[in-house]
């Protein structure tokens, strides 16, 4: 990439210098000061060697023996800006950017510099226009770039899908063709989508102003994107972390395309992101994938009232994180805020160095009144053809058809084969938990059986004559008579249990086998099922040292949730959750918090069941598997 980026800064000045010859009339040779003059004033980077000296990369490869010398003036002879892009005499910035430097330090080490100078000098990119160049560069990225397992959620967006963002929106923005078009990528890369999108608006779609700004932390990509910035108008890029350092937090947006990385982690500036003042973020999703970040990042870079956004993400950022989830709680401001229009399922194996299914969200902050509060999901997942030669993971592309299927079903809004229309709030749900009583099998509980429904039955100290628990005889503490006393009673009433609580009319215990309460009348030793439950036991000593006893008889009970559709409309939501209840759960229950979570699932909304083959087919055929086993058997003389 470094040397790619060389020879496209030469081809690309050679262009301006013949630019400036044929439409100022100003010759290198006849007026040099005024020639290099308008040069500087494209303000498209400059090198002294190139422009003043008329030498090019081939010229000083010509003669080896003076080819370092020439290459060293070569390169001292980029301008400030390009050098530090480029990677050249690096100073105080710690970024190597292309790390031009480096490289050619390598290929003189192993002897290779002429003969590899030497070979990119042969290449001229002078004929390619900008869009050519962008396309090139995603070339030499995707066959050459290092994509380890850490960085395959950074990914390159293939043409075909630059493409189908290009036409998304090209059909939804609402801006006269000769006024300008802001377009923004917060993770910008080498700037192809961001560029390619530019392109297509300009070239296809006939919008004459595309005023494009990025920003990426990649060294190189930066650099890259940086350099091509130079030979568009109304280029800006810059440099830093988008999410800690955002250079463009004072700006606004008609249109906000991006591919950010997904099961990145974004721990590592966790604390940044969290102290971040500008208000960009409403929820922070799990350290471990900072996708959902950038989708609030983008939504809030748009216009106060218009503007729209195209994100490719992966599924996580649909379903995951439970109800009350940093990432349910990013999907509900975005739903809430009616921001979302639709969802995209883009086929598997549309990138390259991963086949996961990726998704489109396209944003819009100006939705028409009849998509208020609604959203269309497009399975578009059928639509491709294999491509001829696999290009790394990539087996799959989009073609103009089936693009073309996909921008109609968004701008029609109508159900159709791969598209439904639905409400909002179908994509909520109420999370709510509960407090479930434990019932033996005939619905008993304890609290029921003792009048107190819901509330712990308490034995006051006047009342308890004695407790038993852990092996002896607790209560009370002197009176070893009544322990005997009591023993006796027990044995005579067939009481079994590690806890036992007597009281002038009752005995209180736990059947652990049964795992209920019992109660036990003192006089006539009648056995009586209070239900499920438990007993506890706790000993108190007052100021004076008289020591107190505390028993309660308490339901046995558990926690759980039901999720259960959500109304908008708060009191309605209420009695469905109550309706919910009565219908599905049997045993006593406690309403406890409620959670409105978001999510959308692409497979339960375009669900196909599959088709099983009838049970008579089937029975059919074992019977001539069978006939045929048997003609086999008569065959060998079995």
């Amino acid at each position: 990439m470094p040397f790619f980026a060389l020879v496209m800064l030469e081809g690309r000045m050679r262009n301006a210098m013949a630019n400036i010859e044929r439409t100022e009339g100003l010759s290198r040779k006849d007026d040099m000061e005024k020639f290099v003059e308008a040069f500087k004033d494209r303000d498209c980077g400059y090198n002294e060697y190139i422009v003043k000296d008329g030498k090019t990369l081939s010229d000083i490869c010509n003669n080896d023996k003076t080819f370092e010398d020439d290459f060293r003036h070569y390169l001292a002879g980029f301008d400030g800006k390009l050098k530090e892009l480029l990677g050249i005499e690096r100073g105080t910035n710690d970024s190597k950017y292309l790390n031009l430097d480096g490289i050619i330090a390598e290929l003189r080490k192993k002897g290779v510099l002429l003969q590899y100078v030497t070979k990119w000098a042969q290449i001229d990119l002078s004929p390619y226009n900008n869009s050519e160049i962008t396309t090139l560069e995603e070339h030499i990225k995707r066959k050459w770039a290092d994509i380890s397992a850490e960085t395959a959620g950074e990914q390159y967006t293939p043409e075909d899908i630059i493409a189908l963002i290009a036409e998304i929106v090209a059909a939804k923005i609402d801006i006269p063709k000769d006024d300008f078009v802001a377009l923004y990528d917060p993770t910008c890369g080498g700037a192809n989508l961001l560029f390619g999108v530019a392109d297509r608006l300009k070239n296809i779609s006939g919008y004459k102003y595309i005023q494009t700004f990025g920003q990426d932390f990649n060294d190189a990509l930066y650099a890259l994107a940086s350099i091509e910035s130079k030979f568009r108008e109304n280029s800006r890029i810059e440099y830093g972390n988008t999410l800690t350092e955002g250079k463009f937090n004072d700006k606004e947006f008609d249109v906000v395309v991006a591919n950010p990385p997904y099961g990145i982690p974004w721990k590592g500036f966790e604390k940044e992101v969290r102290q971040n003042q500008t208000g960009q973020f409403a929820f922070y999703p799990s350290v471990s994938d900072g996708q959902l970040l950038f989708l609030q990042h983008n939504v809030n870079h748009l216009w106060k009232d218009k503007g729209i956004v195209v994100e490719v993400n992966n599924g996580s950022s649909l379903f995951s994180g439970d109800a009350g989830s940093g990432e349910s709680n990013i999907r509900k401001y975005i739903f809430d805020n009616d921001w979302v229009e639709a969802i995209v399922q883009m086929p598997s194996d549309e990138f390259f160095n991963t086949g996961i299914v990726t998704y489109l969200w396209i944003l819009n902050k100006k939705k028409p009144a009849r998509r208020k509060d609604k959203v269309i999901l497009i399975n578009a997942s059928d639509l491709w053809q294999p491509l001829k030669k696999n290009k790394g993971s990539k087996r799959k592309e989009m073609n103009a058809e089936h693009r073309k299927r996909i921008v109609d079903s968004l701008v029609r809004f109508e159900d159709n084969g791969i598209s439904k229309i639905f409400d909002k709030w179908h994509f909520y749900f109420n999370k709510q938990q509960i407090q479930l009583t434990e019932v033996d099998k005939n619905g008993r509980y304890v609290s029921q059986s003792l009048g107190c429904t819901g509330e712990t039955f308490k034995i006051k100290d006047a009342d308890i004559v004695a407790v038993y628990t852990s092996g002896s005889w607790k209560w009370p503490l002197d009176d070893e008579k009544e322990w005997k006393n009591q023993e006796e009673m027990v044995r005579l009433r067939h009481i079994t249990s590690p806890t036992i609580v007597s009281t002038s009319e009752y005995f209180y215990w736990a059947d652990n086998t049964n795992g209920v309460i019992m109660r036990t009348s003192v006089a006539t030793g009648v056995h009586e099922l209070l239900g499920v439950g438990s007993i506890t036991v706790t000993y108190n000593r007052t100021r004076r040292g008289d020591k107190t006893c505390t028993v309660k008889i308490a339901d046995s009970t558990y926690k759980d949730f039901e999720i259960i559709p959500y109304h908008p409309d708060a009191e309605q939501n209420s009695k469905d959750i109550l309706a919910f209840m009565g219908r599905y759960i049997s045993k006593p229950y406690r309403l406890l918090d409620n959670t409105v979570g978001v999510e959308v699932n692409f497979n339960k909304e375009f669900y196909v069941p599959e088709t099983v083959e009838p049970v008579d087919s089937i029975l059919a055929e074992i019977a001539e598997i069978d006939k045929e086993l048997a003609n086999l058997e008569k065959e060998f003389g079995v």
